[in-house]
């Protein structure tokens, strides 16, 4: 992938490709040295987005009708964990015709509903899978097939970093892609993984859960004694997120987050991203402006850097109250993004102050913090 790259905010990113794609070569090629009986040190494979690549295979051994070899994942320029990963297969010839994909050690096993693999199977996706098959099947005569094991060594650690064992994936990561294809900071693959606790949710059963931005809304939640069991964490896509709780079913969602993130949505602000849109001070100014603020008030607001720096003026200048009116919006403006198919509460916090605002639905839900 040395030779492709993309574009972004100006800089030249390395295309990678993942660890389908890596299982899918180790596959192939393993398939190629046990029937052959003769190591082969590349193989070429085809990607669903229809790019080929000619991939490097490491640690292979073979014996007749056996063999095993491994891939280096590379991510390029992307940010995962899994970058300089092993990826293993090891192969055996058959005389049944049948090619059978099966997961070793460190790849996940799926344990909960509502991910693309069934309960109980190796956490391979559908994609890697048909892949797999595919490339094999290409050069086994008909009369033979294959057993493939996929094996990651690092995965049991690895996965610890990933979004598995919330998603109830166990015992490793999961082998995954539907291009073949890592493109640098994909904020698609982003949501979609993210969107993935929402499906699980609904295959539970479950219809009421918390919105957090990130990390901080955990922790609040923690120290304030809110049950996290079905908190999700939404990045900065708060519109999207929405959209999916409404395909999945979800019927009650309690915001809970910093005010530097949150205020965004009160405005109507559903990706909140800096370099999407801002408007924290505006917002705040507005709404404190709304409810009889003076103008210095207003400008010290206006002014600040920081939204932590704005909650100072406000509490010091009493306008504490500008925080629930900020909160009840952000109620307003989500439940009129799902097209009121779904009820809303919000916490807002800030790091120097905790608590700064809550809705009449949040008061009412959680009167030990009014």
């Amino acid at each position: 992938m040395e030779d492709k790259y993309v574009v972004k905010s100006g800089k030249k990113l390395r295309y990678g490709y993942t660890t389908g794609s890596c299982a899918t070569a180790a596959s192939k090629a393993a398939a190629i040295m046990a029937l052959e009986n003769r190591i082969i040190n590349n193989v070429e494979i085809d990607t669903p987005k229809g790019w080929k690549l000619d991939i490097q295979i490491v640690k292979a051994s073979v014996k007749e009708g056996l063999a095993s070899c491994a891939v280096v994942k590379d991510s390029g320029d992307d940010p995962d964990i899994t970058n300089g990963t092993l990826v293993f297969s090891d192969v055996v010839i058959n005389h049944t015709g049948e090619i059978l994909i099966h997961g070793g050690q460190g790849v996940g096993r799926v344990t909960k509903k509502g991910l693309s693999v069934k309960v109980g199977e190796a956490a391979i996706n559908p994609v890697p899978r048909k892949t797999i098959y595919e490339e094999v099947r290409k050069i086994l005569p008909k009369e033979l097939g294959a057993t493939i094991t996929i094996r990651v060594p690092d995965g049991q650690r690895l996965a610890k970093k990933t979004f598995n064992p919330r998603l109830g994936i166990i015992g490793g990561i999961s082998i995954i892609g539907t291009s073949g294809i890592v493109e640098p900071m994909s904020e698609e693959a982003l949501k979609e993984s993210i969107a993935i606790e929402l499906s699980i949710l609904k295959e539970q059963g479950i219809t009421q859960c918390i919105f957090a931005p990130g990390n901080y809304g955990r922790d609040f939640c923690l120290d304030k004694g809110i049950p996290t069991d079905h908190l999700v964490k939404v990045s900065n896509f708060a519109g999207f997120m929405i959209d999916k709780a409404v395909e999945y079913g979800i019927k009650e969602i309690m915001w809970v987050g910093h005010i530097g993130k949150l205020v965004k949505i009160s405005a109507g602000i559903f990706h909140t991203h800096s370099k999407m849109a801002d408007g924290r001070m505006e917002t705040l100014a507005a709404n404190a402006a709304y409810l009889g603020a003076t103008q210095s008030l207003i400008i010290e607001v206006m002014e600040s850097n920081t939204t932590e720096e704005a909650a100072k003026y406000l509490i010091d200048g009493g306008f504490k109250n500008v925080f629930d009116t900020i909160a009840d919006k952000i109620s307003i403006k989500s439940k009129q993004r799902s097209f009121d198919e779904i009820q809303f509460s919000t916490i807002l916090f800030s790091n120097d102050f905790g608590l700064l605002g809550m809705d009449e639905g949040a008061k009412i839900k959680f009167k030990e913090l009014v």
